[in-house]
Formats: C-alpha cells, structure tokens, sequence
C-alpha cells in the first residue's frame, strides 16, 4: 500500500507590480517665482514679436498705404496673388539666395578652421580669440563706412594698393560681380566671429584625455584634427550651419548701405524689396503680404532642417543589428 503524497496547490504567477512614480513637480511658490522672473521677457515678447506678425497678417488682406490712416480696403489674397506673380519680388529672393549660397560655406569652414588653429596656439589665445571677435560687435553702418571709405575708387585703401603694384584695381560699386564681392569680402570680416565663438565652446568641450589616446596611438597632429576634432564637432557644425543660412537668408545692412540694393538693383535681397514697396512706393498692403510670404519659406527651412536633424538623431541611437550567427 503506498501513500500518495498531498498534491500541491497550483502555483499561482507572481503579480507584476508597477510603480508609478509622479513626475515631481515644483512648488507652487517656485513655478510662481518663474512665471514673475519671465513675464518682463513675455511681455516684451508678446509686444514686439507677436504682437507686429498679427498686425502684419492683418494688415496684409488690406490695401493699406503708408501716407493714410486706417487700413484701407478689404482685397482679400490678391496681395499674395500679386506677390506671387511679382517677377521683382522673385529676383531678390534670389539675390539672397545667392548671397546664402556664397557666404554659408565660408563662414562655416572659415571658422572651423580658425577655431582649431587658435585652441592649438599656447601663447596668446586671448588675444587671438578676441581679435576674430571683435569685428562682430561693431555696428553695420561703421563697417559699411569702413568698408565704402576702402572701395572708393582712385581713393579707396584697396584701389591705391592694386595701383601701387601696378594693377588695375576692381569696380567694388559700379558693376555686379565687383558689389558681390565687396559685400561677400565685408561680410566675412564683420560676421566671422560669432561661429567662431560656437566653435571655440564646442572645442574646449572635448576632453584631453582623447587627444592623448590618438597621439599615444600614433596619430599626427592633423590626423587629429581629421579623425578627433572635426567628428565631434558634427552638432555644433549642423548647428552653426542653419543658424547662417537663416542669417544670410536674412541679409539687409551690409547691402542696403554699401551698394544701396545697386548697380540697377543687380544686389537688392528681399528684405529691402519689402523695405522699398512699403515705405519707398507706400504700398504698406503689398509689403506685409511680400513680408508674411518670406516669413512662410523661413519657417519651411527651418522645418525641414528640423525634420532632418531629428532623422539623424534618431538614426544615430538605434542600437546596430547584431550579426546572426553561423550554425555549422
């Protein structure tokens, strides 16, 4: 006779318990300490940035004229119709195209490169990073003055250079190629200095700890430079580039006083074509439905850089697929 030993009760599968932990919150004394500390910023924020787009988004449905008061007549999209056809407004949207298309590389592999030659200097870094800074802090009108005073012909610095060495010196105001180049020449000089700054604070980001392992692994100064530096500088390079392109797009001083949109309106961008309809010819109308439509194409560049950037983002997090293995 066997005894048969008592059965078990069945198992039951251990719950799965979950915390959920609240986000932490601030308290309602802090988050009342902030929204004070920013509402000045809000303030002026909402004034003089929101505040004109939705004017200018009004005043653009209007036949509205700068020399009368009021808004004038309901027109409707036949601002925008007329911008759109306009074959002026399209000529200087080229013509800040151009300059975005000319200027952009330059600055950014101009800086990059100054940026990596000044962090490598051991004497005087303070000096050097200041002299490329310094031209960026001083007004557009003083640049063109400085700028104009070396163009001049047969008084001009750069005229009496090309005439001392017996040169034929360049038409720097009277002809097109000669104003792209004084303008592209100024701005160089003038801006520089801001992607400079970026990239000198991205450098001193990296660690020294990595330049020693390429060195210990027998890397040359340049190999470096190619394979440590230029690398991790891919956020801050993908950063200076959009935020040029944006600042060229948006090009007006250095061209409206050097050469004054000329010769024959050859370097007029687009901001001083909304500049010239709505306070020079005083269609107020036209030039905010011509301004609200430059606005458009800013914000689609921007969102497309923004698609991308989040596109390699994410590309560059999902983890590689690991490789499958072999069964003999």
């Amino acid at each position: 006779m066997t005894t048969l030993a008592s059965e078990r009760p069945a198992e039951r599968p251990a719950r799965r318990i979950t915390l959920r932990t609240a986000s932490p919150r601030a308290p309602r004394s802090d988050r009342r300490a902030g929204l004070l500390l920013s509402s000045p910023f809000l303030v002026i924020y909402l004034l003089f940035m929101i505040g004109p787009l939705l004017v200018g988004v009004v005043v653009s449905f209007f036949n509205t004229t700068t020399v009368k008061s009021g808004l004038g007549g309901w027109v409707g999209l036949s601002n925008y119709k007329a911008v759109c056809e306009d074959s002026l407004f399209w000529s200087a949207m080229w013509h800040s195209v151009l300059f975005t298309l000319i200027t952009t590389p330059l600055l950014v592999v101009l800086a990059l490169a100054f940026a990596i030659l000044a962090s490598r200097i051991r004497h005087g870094t303070v000096f050097y990073r200041l002299a490329f800074f310094a031209p960026y802090v001083v007004p557009s009108s003083v640049v063109a003055l400085i700028f104009l005073w070396m163009y001049t012909p047969q008084v001009g610095l750069i005229p009496k250079i090309f005439d001392a060495v017996g040169l034929t010196p360049p038409d720097f105001i009277g002809t097109t190629s000669g104003g792209w180049t004084a303008v592209v020449l100024m701005t160089l000089w003038w801006t520089f200095g801001f992607n400079f700054v970026l990239y000198t604070a991205a450098i001193q980001d990296v660690p020294p700890e990595v330049y020693e392992a390429a060195a210990i692994d027998g890397a040359s100064p340049w190999q470096q430079i190619r394979f440590v530096t230029v690398p991790l500088l891919g956020r801050t390079t993908s950063l200076v580039l959009i935020l040029q392109i944006l600042a060229s797009l948006k090009v007006f001083d250095q061209i409206y006083l050097l050469l004054g949109g000329g010769p024959n309106q050859s370097t007029r961008p687009v901001i001083e074509y909304i500049y010239d309809t709505g306070f020079t010819s005083y269609r107020g109308g036209y030039g905010a439905a011509a301004t609200m439509v430059y606005f458009v194409i800013i914000v689609a560049i921007s969102a497309v850089w923004y698609v991308l950037r989040q596109h390699r983002t994410a590309a560059a997090e999902r983890p590689a697929p690991r490789p499958e293995r072999r069964t003999s």
